[in-house]
């Protein structure tokens, strides 16, 4: 799959046509090889056709939308698309009645000229890191797929494998705990979660509204800062690479590489080495404030008590109709009091204050995006603590981001044709552009792309 500069450029000099990327697209969806039937709960076969012919036309008449109109994008299955229900990967809210109108950040791609291919697949309503749906299926990840496959990450899991097998070229994901960062770890492609303040969340189906954010997937940074733009009402663009000599780099010393394996050390170590020959400074420190965290999360935290806000009139209408490992989850909610959830926004706020401290002399601080490879999917079916001890590891170093309110990038590290292992840069909070800035110069230092 091309970048979209590439797809942009083919379509302004007549080389390729919007028509044939829907269709190419399609087919690739439609393959009974391939996982697009699992990536995608629903395809807008008709619609997409219509649309790329008709960005065609504009652009013939020389009134395309712009640059990118035409390009295939895929949108999370929590994202309001108008006439449609948005069922966020569940069955229980299937016959929901359809969106009036889109979700801001659906309708400022369509102003773009992108076009939906269709609604991916997810962990049901957002709350899981390991991707795994029984409703929809599972997409696997495209490592060892043949062999033993493998989780696609979560809770955006249809994105990431729809970006990893290259049926679209970007697309929409939500990132409460790391749903952006972990698919795109486990896809071996990049993932982007902004500050959450930048990009608008009206129309997108909520987990944790004090955590959630929206984010794109994609295959280079380059395609990830278009699209984050375009996310935050921005002009679409790139951002011009930031040098790596004198940059800033803290490696925390504790809690991040905990029950890290052989293969993610090793990405991760050769990553260090790589920017400290580019000229980084690259330091070790304590960060003691990350020792807090798991507190923070007891008996589900900020997103259990705020998910069973949401959900406590539809889990008790339709309980049954839930996937258990999530109902259980949400539930947990239902034990959080009012004085517990205000004390732990008020813990969390005074470990943002303290994190800043302890982190401001750093530009990024850089981290194992998840510390194992993707695990097996058999694994984690029939046994239920598996499944926990998956998900939370999993979740443990993309989770620092979301409550520390920063901006984070998850990018390939590992050798090529091997394991996917992800190299994860923590930005500070607003300086987003900043950091895929400082991306775009590390992607083309590991060779990631």
């Amino acid at each position: 799959m091309k970048t979209l500069t590439q797809l942009a450029a083919g379509l302004a000099a007549g080389a390729i046509t919007a028509r044939a990327l829907i269709e190419d697209s399609l087919a690739r969806i439609a393959d009974p090889n391939g996982e697009g039937a699992r990536a995608f709960t629903k395809v807008h076969a008709d619609s997409a056709r219509a649309c790329a012919d008709a960005m065609d036309a504009l652009r013939k008449a020389g009134r395309a939308l712009g640059p990118y109109a035409g390009i295939p994008v895929a949108f999370k299955d929590l994202t309001d698309i108008a006439g449609e229900a948005t069922p966020a990967g569940s069955r229980v809210l299937a016959d929901a009645s359809p969106a009036q109108v889109h979700a801001p950040v659906a309708a400022r791609m369509f102003a773009h000229g992108f076009v939906s291919i269709g609604r991916t697949n997810m962990t049901e309503f957002a709350y899981s890191g390991l991707g795994l749906n029984p409703h929809y299926g599972t997409p696997a990840a495209a490592w060892e797929r043949d062999v033993a496959p493998r989780v696609p990450g979560g809770s955006s899991s249809g994105t990431g494998v729809a970006v990893g097998d290259g049926i679209v070229p970007v697309g929409l994901g939500t990132d409460t705990g790391g749903s952006c960062r972990i698919p795109a770890a486990c896809n071996n492609i990049v993932g982007f979660k902004p500050t959450a303040r930048r990009v608008p969340l009206t129309g997108i189906l909520p987990l944790a509204p004090s955590l959630d954010s929206v984010g794109p997937l994609a295959r280079c940074v380059a395609d990830c800062a278009v699209v984050d733009a375009v996310f935050a009402g921005e002009d679409p663009g790139v951002p011009q690479a930031a040098p790596l000599a004198g940059l800033r780099v803290g490696v925390p010393k504790n809690y991040v590489r905990d029950d890290i394996d052989q293969t993610v050390a090793r990405g991760f170590d050769r990553a260090l080495t790589a920017l400290s020959l580019a000229g980084a400074r690259v330091v070790e420190f304590g960060f003691d404030e990350l020792s807090e965290i798991p507190a923070l999360g007891a008996g589900g935290g900020l997103v259990a008590a705020e998910s069973y806000h949401w959900h406590r009139a539809l889990l008790a209408a339709k309980r049954d109709g839930y996937d258990p490992r999530v109902s259980s989850r949400i539930l947990a909610g239902e034990k959080i009091g009012a004085a517990d959830y205000l004390e732990t926004v008020a813990r969390r706020a005074a470990l943002i204050a303290r994190s800043d401290e302890r982190t401001d002399a750093f530009d990024v601080i850089a981290l194992p995006t998840i510390p194992v490879v993707p695990p097996r999917i058999a694994d984690l079916l029939a046994d239920d603590e598996a499944y926990r001890m998956a998900n939370l590891l999993l979740l443990r170093n993309p989770t620092i981001a979301n409550l520390l309110d920063r901006c984070a990038l998850a990018l390939p590290c590992g050798e090529a044709g091997g394991a996917p292992v992800s190299l994860m840069l923590m930005g500070k909070r607003m300086e987003d552009r900043r950091l895929l800035a400082i991306g775009l110069s590390v992607e083309e230092m590991l060779g990631a792309r």
